[in-house]
């Protein structure tokens, strides 16, 4: 875990808060008026709310933004008795949005952000305002959902490496030194612009996982994918009716050699088909960070838009 106060030479300034709602000290920020709207960013594997600090800084001016950290990454706490699959960081995000008692949110949503921010519409969907994916998969209920995460795992480097490991029974040791490996492991999910990369950047993202023990989050996340373990969340019809009337923005890297536009734009599509869409030739997976100022700005228009 990192300490509380870390701000990675000043790249994140934010005040740390946590609760325990979710049954562990799971850490977030919480920044702009108390008043303001609510954006909600969830990120994915194996970043934290670091992810989103450009946009934290342009939209806290205006929106009270919050970002947690998945329990098992960034300042959240590692349980080691607990399992780290997809709707066990549903179940932990329902409680934490309880518990903050959340509402009007908007959604912004990258990797396996989507996933999990996609189970809390279901459950919650009267508590939704708007859904933001920046290449994370907006899966809900689509009939070809399934389909689509199969092949996408077939052409993705990311994907197959995890099968193989865990075939192997490598997958554990790997990404049990992920503190060690960060750097080529945020470079196989993919991201383009490498003068992000500094001694602060790789601090931030590697100093998460300073031993096996505190890598239980990222491993889970890749195992479950390898053992079929993720269930995702499905709405009933009232929660898909009440979804598809909200505002909804997708933007999506298109060098994403982990989450395939070509694989999952339609899932989001097929939920908005008149939505905007913004396909950023040039830029990776971890989107975020290749083209922050692009997406901050086409996510301020479109709150103050919409």
């Amino acid at each position: 875990m990192i300490p509380p106060d870390a701000t990675f030479g000043g790249t994140f300034p934010y005040a740390p808060h946590f609760t325990t709602a979710p049954g562990f000290p799971m850490h977030y920020v919480d920044e702009g008026p108390r008043n303001g709207e609510i954006v909600l960013c969830l990120h994915g594997e194996p970043t934290w709310g670091y992810l989103f600090r450009h946009l934290i800084g342009v939209l806290s001016a205006t929106h009270r933004v919050v970002a947690p950290d998945h329990m098992g990454f960034g300042k959240s706490a590692t349980p080691q008795d607990r399992s780290y699959w997809l709707q066990d960081h549903v179940d932990n995000l329902e409680r934490f949005v309880l518990a903050l008692d959340l509402k009007d949110i908007t959604l912004v949503l990258h990797d396996f952000g989507g996933p999990v921010g996609m189970g809390l519409a279901a459950r919650h969907p009267d508590r939704i305002r708007r859904i933001i994916s920046t290449n994370g998969p907006v899966a809900f209920g689509q009939p070809d959902a399934l389909d689509r995460l199969m092949a996408n795992a077939g052409t993705s480097p990311w994907f197959q490496w995890i099968n193989r490991a865990q075939v192997d029974g490598s997958l554990d040791t790997i990404l049990g030194q992920l503190g060690f490996n960060i750097l080529s492991t945020l470079k196989l999910n993919g991201f383009e612009n490498h003068s992000v990369i500094s001694d602060e950047w790789i601090a931030a993202y590697g100093s998460a996982f300073p031993t096996p023990a505190d890598c239980l989050g990222a491993i889970g996340w890749a195992k479950g994918n390898a053992l079929g373990e993720h269930k995702f969340e499905m709405p009933d019809a009232a929660a898909i009716q009440t979804i598809r009337a909200r505002p909804a923005l997708a933007i999506w890297g298109e060098e994403d050699r982990t989450l395939g536009a070509d694989h999952f734009l339609p899932l989001f599509t097929d939920l908005f088909p008149t939505a905007p869409v913004h396909r950023l030739p040039g830029v990776g997976h971890y989107c975020l960070e290749d083209a922050p100022d692009e997406i901050s700005a086409i996510i301020a228009g479109f709150l103050h838009n919409s």
